[in-house]
């Protein structure tokens, strides 16, 4: 399966939906143009009123449209961009990279992966029972959770529908995404 953006999206207010637009400006160290999630410091509510001045790691998020096809076949009505998310993507496996990875997307957008996404309960907002369709546990009894990563900036660009994806995994070590 090739790698590549299925959907873009961004919203300069705080809601959970954000619109699909045909394209959206990257900027480097900030985050999507004109989202309300751009900037150097964290701007999710929940961390502002924990310490306003913390990095922002999560300048991008991005969801794997397998994900919205395993919730279609259980009966949510999910389409890109209403989880938050900037970037849908097609064939990678997000929740498989290592945290450091370097995302290229298009000729030149390059994204470090930072983190998971912790759900939170505004998913049932959307739709009852979203938030713990969004969760699962391994075989081990580890909780897995399958609402996206974040990444920041490293080089901005202009995103579209069909740019393609490449993954540099980081050298030496690999650490499991956590929660940011």
């Amino acid at each position: 399966m090739i790698a590549k953006v299925l959907s873009v999206s961004s919203s300069p207010t705080h809601t959970m939906a954000k619109p699909s637009q045909e394209s959206i400006t990257i900027v480097e160290g900030l985050g999507v143009e004109g989202d309300a999630h751009n900037g150097t410091t964290v701007k999710h509510r929940s961390r502002v009123r924990q310490d306003p001045t913390q990095p922002n790691l999560r300048q991008i998020h991005l969801i794997h449209s397998e994900l919205l096809d395993e919730l279609r076949a259980t009966g949510f009505e999910i389409k890109p961009g209403m989880m938050g998310e900037n970037i849908t993507t097609s064939g990678v496996d997000l929740l498989g990279l290592p945290t450091g990875a370097i995302m290229t997307i298009g000729a030149n957008v390059r994204l470090e992966i930072t983190g998971l996404r912790n759900p939170c309960a505004q998913l049932d907002g959307l739709v009852p029972g979203l938030m713990e369709a969004v969760l699962d546990r391994d075989s081990a009894g580890e909780l897995i959770r399958k609402s996206g990563v974040f990444g920041i900036v490293i080089t901005g660009g202009e995103v579209r529908v069909d740019d393609s994806i490449s993954i540099e995994l980081p050298r030496g070590d690999q650490s499991r995404l956590q929660p940011v």
